[in-house]
């Protein structure tokens, strides 16, 4: 508590203020982080520095705005910081009051849900390799296992997780399931079984055919043990490949000589974007009318999920050098760029879209090259007299340094028609030594992104991140997102 001047200990009015902007601040920056960083490498940053850098915000946070730490779940953040923030809280205990307690509760349950079964697993093992095991854990545990979507696929995709998670929370299952999950010999064993799918497993030990009634992401890890090769295994296994499998595989299958085709029509958005940059700028041109409709037919289902019409949007995005991203997430950041162009058109009552650093090329040839100049694009999307002004880029401008701040700030201050213009950087890329984003300068808002499916709510959430909104609407939008989240 900071003590008043005439010494009775009480907050004057400007020190309320200057803890409410702070604490604003502290929740912002928090949540920005969470949008955009997965502790994964990034070309300008290594693994380790990205995730001290979020380990200490997510601790930070937790200790100092439990309750609104918790509620950042209902925000959308990726998967990767939303199971952190169960695992911190989790590890934290129940809060003593009632209400709260209830509603982390059910924050957890449905961000467990939503989570891909890969990603809860990893989680439950990180509980019992940190020994978490008060009785709000074990609930959860066992309710995430004893309710799980499709109980022996995971038992045997996740069997050493499962297992782990299953003894650390004392969960039983049946005798078929139980006996797979622990003894080694009975897998090995096909007459054992009843459940057809641990039976293939076991016949797979020692039936090649075996291997070929398994779930593809099975076989998948399965294929190099039993002798099979990548192409047999794609020419074998594609009928049993789900949407996502197939466009996962799609460099694999030209590499091996297979043809597989892919359902475009229903990829997310990103995916598509991702798998649109992997593709030679002569096959995206041969495939124009496809890709370009498909990327089209994902960008509408995005938005009428969730319809957020704008008026006239100016789009900058970034396809220099260093939005080919890093080895672990090749093409990223360009792919995010590709699918947030796309979106936004869809929303957009006009838009006009430029690429940097050459401002005229055509959305599906864009490839990662040449270097960071954000202001000549800028320049020419304010012509074109916008009510918002988005650009997606890591920030990294160097062609030169800091100048699309400046222009945005001279816009705003000195140029007729543009006080209004809101400005608004969205970057896929995580900076771990300023714990944030990488900002153009304090005219533009910088928000984290990590899929082109968030573009319309990140837009929402921009004021936050500029400044324009107070706590207490941090804190309202934070309840109503909550409420919204958790109820049936």
């Amino acid at each position: 508590m900071v003590a008043s001047i005439d010494g009775t200990g009480g907050d004057r009015p400007d020190d309320r203020t200057r803890i409410e902007a702070l604490e604003r601040e502290d929740l912002v920056l928090f949540i920005n982080a969470c949008f955009a960083c997965t502790g994964q490498r990034e070309l300008y940053g290594g693994r380790y520095g990205q995730q001290v850098s979020v380990d200490f915000l997510h601790r930070y946070t937790l200790g100092n705005y439990r309750r609104l730490y918790a509620r950042s779940l209902a925000l959308g953040l990726n998967h990767f910081n939303r199971a952190m923030i169960v695992r911190l809280l989790l590890a934290a205990g129940s809060p003593a009051d009632g209400e709260q307690r209830a509603e982390e509760n059910a924050l957890i349950t449905v961000t467990l849900a939503e989570l891909p079964p890969q990603r809860v697993h990893k989680l439950f093992e990180a509980l019992a390799r940190d020994r978490v095991n008060n009785r709000r854990t074990r609930a959860v545990m066992r309710h995430y296992l004893t309710e799980a979507r499709d109980p022996h696929f995971d038992a045997v995709k996740y069997r050493r997780r499962v297992l782990v998670a299953a003894r650390h929370a004392h969960v039983g299952f049946d005798e078929e399931t139980e006996r797979f999950l622990t003894d080694p010999e009975a897998r090995r064993q096909p007459g054992v079984f009843e459940v057809p799918l641990f039976r293939a497993y076991a016949e797979s030990h020692f039936a090649k055919e075996a291997l070929f009634r398994l779930p593809f992401s099975v076989a998948e890890g399965l294929a190099a043990s039993r002798g099979v090769s990548q192409e047999e295994l794609l020419k074998r296994g594609r009928d049993r490949m789900t949407a996502g499998e197939r466009l996962r595989s799609q460099a694999r299958s030209q590499r091996a000589g297979v043809r597989l085709p892919a359902d475009l029509a229903a990829a997310p958005l990103t995916r598509l974007a991702t798998y649109v940059c992997s593709l030679d700028p002569a096959e995206r041109r041969r495939r124009h009318d496809e890709l370009d409709g498909a990327l089209r037919a994902a960008a509408d289902r995005t938005f009428q999920r969730a319809p957020s019409p704008l008026g006239r949007i100016a789009v900058v995005a970034d396809r220099s050098w260093s939005s080919a991203g890093s080895f672990e997430k090749r093409r990223r950041p360009l792919a995010v760029a590709l699918g947030c162009v796309y979106l936004l058109r869809r929303a957009a009552a006009e838009s006009v879209v430029l690429w940097a650093p050459d401002l005229s090329r055509p959305d599906l040839e864009v490839t990662a090259r040449g270097q960071t100049d954000l202001a000549t694009p800028l320049l020419a999307a304010l012509r074109a007299a916008p009510d918002t002004v988005v650009i997606v880029s890591d920030g990294y401008e160097n062609a030169p340094t800091g100048l699309a701040g400046q222009v945005a700030a001279t816009a705003r201050d000195r140029v007729a028609g543009c006080s209004d213009v809101a400005f608004v950087h969205l970057n896929p890329v995580f900076d771990a030594d300023n714990l944030a984003p990488r900002q153009l300068g304090p005219a533009v808002a910088t928000v984290g992104i990590r899929q082109a499916e968030d573009t319309l709510a990140l837009l929402g959430f921009a004021r936050f991140a500029q400044g324009t909104a107070s706590l207490a609407e941090l804190e309202a939008h934070l309840a109503a997102r909550t409420r919204h989240y958790i109820t049936p």
